[in-house]
């Protein structure tokens, strides 16, 4: 994901981080909030429009400090990437690597109208552009004492400095470091300085040595060279020549991170070297390597010699570059397989208005789905201050919807329900003041939705915000209940801008308490690490044994949280990318006593890279996380799915929909919606599982939800893949913001299905522990019914197509009658809080396949 918006303090725009420009932008340098509206590479001038530049000019605060940085000397991509926000780069139109000489909108080269017509931004066929046209670009020495994986060798940038506060080598030196900090950019690589006295110009010369980090300079400006302990300490981000432990190259102090810095490059990296052989290439000092970074080698580096880093056959297969290669290649993911139609494929209706665009959804206590969006400049519903609603809560019943107003910025937020009940939303962005004064930063927020299931004056009442913060910011994080009521917490963005740039980035958990109170530590996670900068919004599944399974990007483990320490590093998915932004779904199938509570998960779809043009993944994986040889058994869809999310049916079976065939999460940025229902059966041999249901009218890409109700149905709603609400569709944006929400009616309550669904279901008690105890429930059968089933199921926090803490499982029963229609059952609750974690649950009676209404119930 790359943040294109120039506007250094405005980070709310990034969920998925493209402002077009076909449309019209305006700006005002003046504003408090530093945000102008214009792209990056833009000037916003003084009559407030936005003009095509070469040069980036900075906030009005800074420009006093800098007058402008510009580009000395274009430089063509080694790696598909370009533009503004990669360094200024254009695409080679020779080049082996990739394919085209056009650099687009969202950054990447190639050949195609996307690339080179309007929004293009250099090397250009038609449109405007904003950039030179091609031009040889040389590589010149480092000669400004930087250092370390996020230095650029290839930069020439210009940086105009007013005189006196900084100088040439001869005199003053330049607090780089600090600039940057402000900036919150990625490193400035200047390797010339131009001063300027009385806005006469002196020729350009070597820049000086940036200020030593302790001449009161913030700590950790590991790319630079130094001898004080702000260089040379491990805990201050040191990468090499660390004197309180040994070099990074000899593998014994771990660099900050292990991610390369940027996007996948498109197509099947090249070995470079025999496997096993021995390479005379430079070792690197702070963990990348390869043929983009210096064509460096592991070494001995701690997590395997491997380029990338690590020892998984992510790493050391196909498409290993260095270190001890696999004579053989990976196992590739299948490619699609056929999904005969369904003989009964359901349908879809309309059925209402969401009244905002939904990003985010659950299914509450009272039977009413709760729909959480971020600040928008349009929605159907207003609060009571005048102001647009950027929550809902919708009645299934009556298909109505009331505006809830919240005081926090939720924008890709996280979730889960507490044990009391309550759903949380966690994590946010940053103000949006120009749409809403009266919403504040949400980076760090806890906001609460209280809603019961006997008690109906909490119907419509809004988000509370007591006030308790996250340890730590969190944009795009993953929540899960624990066994005890605790919530844990992983992932996020610290500011919602670049994720390839590792300042910005969070890769810890946090625990809350039972209440959603932060314990206030921030506990690194390797696994988030090692995967930047798909890192965010993890799948998380709580296991039968209390610990958890982690999957990001191609990886996954099971954390042990109550000790920190990681049981288990399981294989990697083979295939695309499966986490954000080329998400695709994951699900912890039914569990059930039958194989004692044994826990598998189901991940299907993903892509390769963050861009309208990405392939997508039709494959899936699935997994027993705690069988002692546990491996992916592979299988796929008729075709690769984005942005897919998988749903539990009352009967166990899975729902694939939403998302699609091209592109991935970000706005503007997926193409060739599938409309078509996926059904899953679990039960199924291995090649017979997927069946091809109904299909929708309706496109439901970014930002859509898909939950069930509490009638066995599914609601299908959201889709807004574009910054603000649009509702018209144009050549530009074919896709727009969606309010229609859909009905899914499945199979099993197709035609006169419906007529046998048992009634007057009662459960003896709404109160049930998690401890294998008994309770009752009665209902009326249909005349000769054969066979029952009592499911226990929680919907869980659904956003981008994650579904926090989605679980069912089947309890064991007793007394039925075959062919009776009065029943009494004396059913066995779950027997763990491992199995099931505290929280409400809809308890599901099926007879003959057929459920009834479902029935809420508080687990403990």
């Amino acid at each position: 994901m790359k943040t294109t918006v120039l506007s250094l303090g405005f980070a709310a725009a990034a969920c998925a981080n493209i402002i077009f420009n076909h449309v019209p932008l305006t700006c005002n340098q003046t504003s408090t909030q530093m945000y102008h509206g214009c792209l990056r590479g833009q000037d916003c001038t003084e009559e407030g429009s936005c003009e095509a530049s070469e040069t980036v000019q900075y906030p009005i605060s800074l420009r006093p400090i800098i007058k402008n940085v510009r580009r000395d000397t274009p430089v063509y991509s080694v790696d598909g990437t370009c533009g503004p926000n990669y360094g200024n780069t254009i695409c080679d139109p020779n080049s082996k690597a990739y394919t085209g000489g056009c650099c687009s909108q969202y950054g990447y080269c190639g050949n195609s109208v996307d690339h080179c017509g309007t929004g293009c931004i250099s090397g250009c066929t038609s449109g405007t552009t904003t950039a030179s046209p091609p031009a040889t670009s040389t590589t010149a020495p480092r000669t400004d004492g930087r250092c370390g994986k996020e230095v650029a060798a290839l930069s020439m940038d210009i940086v105009e400095i007013p005189l006196g506060t900084a100088s040439h080598p001869m005199g003053a030196k330049v607090d780089v470091p600090r600039l940057q900090s402000q900036l919150q950019l990625q490193p400035l690589p200047p390797l010339r300085l131009a001063v300027m006295d009385n806005a006469e110009r002196i020729s350009a010369v070597p820049l000086a040595t940036p200020m030593d980090p302790s001449e009161d300079a913030a700590p950790n400006m590991g790319t630079y060279c130094g001898s004080t302990p702000g260089h040379c300490l491990v805990a201050n981000g040191c990468q090499n020549g660390c004197s309180d432990g040994a070099s990074s190259a000899s593998g014994t102090s771990k660099p900050p991170s292990t991610t390369t810095t940027g996007e996948p490059v498109i197509g099947k990296v090249t070995t470079t070297m025999a496997p096993g052989s021995t390479s005379t290439a430079a070792v690197t000092v702070d963990g990348t390597c390869g043929t983009s970074n210096g064509n460096t080698v592991c070494g001995n580096w701690a997590n395997g010699n491997c380029c990338s880093i690590g020892n998984t056959s992510a790493h050391c297969g196909a498409g290993c570059q260095s270190g001890n290669c696999l004579d053989a290649p990976v196992v590739a993911a299948p490619g699609p397989s056929p999904a005969p139609l369904a003989a009964n494929g359901g349908s879809f209706t309309v059925i209402g208005q969401s009244g905002v665009p939904a990003m985010h959804a659950a299914l509450m206590p009272n039977g009413r789905v709760m729909f959480l969006d971020k600040l928008e400049n349009y929605t159907q519903l207003r609060t009571a201050d005048g102001y647009y609603a950027m929550s809902s809560e919708y009645d299934p019943a009556t298909n109505q919807v009331v505006p809830l107003a919240y005081s926090t910025n939720a924008f890709c937020s996280g979730g889960t329900f507490l044990a009391d009940g309550r759903v949380i939303s966690v994590g946010g962005n940053a103000p949006l003041t120009w749409l809403d004064p009266n919403i504040g930063d949400g980076f760090d927020a806890v906001r609460y939705l209280s809603r019961s299931m006997t008690d109906a004056s909490l119907n419509g009442q809004s988000w509370s915000e007591p006030g308790n913060k996250l340890a730590s910011k969190r944009w795009y994080a993953t929540a899960q209940t624990m066994p005890d009521g605790t919530v844990f917490v992983a992932s996020g963005s610290l500011n919602g801008l670049d994720p390839t740039v590792l300042a910005n980035n969070n890769p810890t958990y946090e625990i809350l308490s039972a209440t959603a109170v932060t314990q206030g530590t921030n506990i690194p996670m390797d696994i988030l690490s090692k995967n930047q900068p798909y890192y965010m919004y993890p799948f998380v599944h709580l296991l039968r044994d209390g610990t958890l399974f982690v999957f990001v990007s191609k990886s996954s483990q099971i954390l042990n949280v109550g000790t920190n320490t990681v049981v288990e590093e399981l294989p990697d998915l083979a295939g695309d990318y499966r986490t954000y932004p080329n998400t695709g779904g994951s699900v912890l199938l039914p569990l059930s006593s039958a194989n004692n509570w044994e826990p598998e998960v189901v991940i299907c779809g993903g892509g390769a890279y963050q861009d309208i043009t990405s392939p997508t993944d039709p494959s899936c994986g699935r997994i027993q996380p705690l069988d002692t040889n546990a491996k992916w058994e592979m299988d796929s869809m008729p075709e690769g799915r984005g942005m897919v999310e998988g749903t539990l049916l009352a009967d166990g079976t899975i729902v694939w929909l939403n998302g699609g065939n091209r592109g991935a999460q970000g706005f503007g940025l997926m193409a060739d919606p599938s409309l078509e229902a996926l059904m899953y059966d679990p039960a199924k041999p291995l090649g017979q599982r997927f069946t091809t249901l109904a299909s929708s009218a309706i496109p439901r890409l970014y930002h859509s939800c898909a939950l069930m109700l509490l009638d066995g149905t599914m609601m299908i709603s959201g889709s807004n893949p574009v910054e603000m609400p649009k509702l018209v569709a144009d050549a530009q944006d074919p896709y727009v913001t969606e309010f229609r929400v859909e009905q899914y009616i499945p199979p099993y309550l197709q035609g006169d299905k419906a007529n046998k669904r048992p009634t007057n279901i009662v459960i003896s008690s709404k109160a049930i522990k998690a401890n294998g105890g008994k309770f009752t429930v009665t209902f009326t059968a249909p005349a000769n019914a054969q066979a029952v089933k009592v499911a226990c199921y929680h919907g869980g926090f659904v956003t981008h197509s994650v579904h926090m803490g989605h679980r069912m499982l089947w309890l064991d029963n007793a007394g039925w009658t075959a062919g009776g229609t009065l029943q009494s059952l004396t059913v066995t609750a779950p027997p763990n809080n491992n199995v099931a974690p505290p929280g409400p649950y809809v308890i599901y009676v099926l007879v003959d396949g057929v459920p009834g209404i479902g029935q809420f119930v508080q687990v403990s």
